[in-house]
């Protein structure tokens, strides 16, 4: 187990065992318990805010994460969702959790072997739900079954 972050609500970012490898994410409760957070939650919720703070606030803001997000976990990285999540008013403690979780699963998919695509994947999905309007559902499982070269392509044309 490696701690990621301890967030402003009483939860915990860490990376631990899952079923492939120890870059698992998971939000650890108050109460110890720990749980993966799944695409289809983080998107649904992220959609939900971007209604109210706007969906290319919420897209630029991402992508500041992602082009510094490496192989590493960065306190600089950490500070700048921190930073960030501090202009959303009342719901600073959603966008530090759900930044926190989509940096983590950034920086797994930069670690994680035969990955060709890596942090890429992520933005993927998000470009996904603020810019194309796809829906959460479909976004979580757009690359199920495909290759990467199909999404690379569809990657490329959407600039990253």
């Amino acid at each position: 187990m490696q701690k990621i972050k301890d967030l402003n609500n009483g939860e915990t970012i860490i990376f631990d065992r899952g079923s492939f490898d120890k870059w698992c994410v998971y939000v650890v409760n108050e109460d110890g318990n720990k749980k993966p957070p799944k695409d289809v939650e983080y998107f649904s919720i992220i959609v939900e805010l971007a209604l109210k703070y706007g969906d290319e606030r919420m897209y630029k803001d991402f992508v500041e994460i992602y082009d510094m997000t490496s192989k590493y976990l960065d306190g600089h990285v950490l500070k700048k969702i921190d930073d960030i999540a501090a202009g959303y008013e009342d719901d600073c403690n959603d966008i530090q959790k759900w930044f926190t979780v989509l940096y983590a699963g950034m920086v797994a998919e930069e670690n994680k072997e035969n990955m060709i695509l890596k942090k890429r994947i992520k933005r993927l999905g998000m470009h996904q739900i603020l810019i194309d309007k796809m829906n959460p559902v479909d976004a979580a499982i757009f690359s199920t079954g495909m290759k990467w070269r199909e999404l690379d392509v569809i990657m490329k044309e959407r600039g990253f």
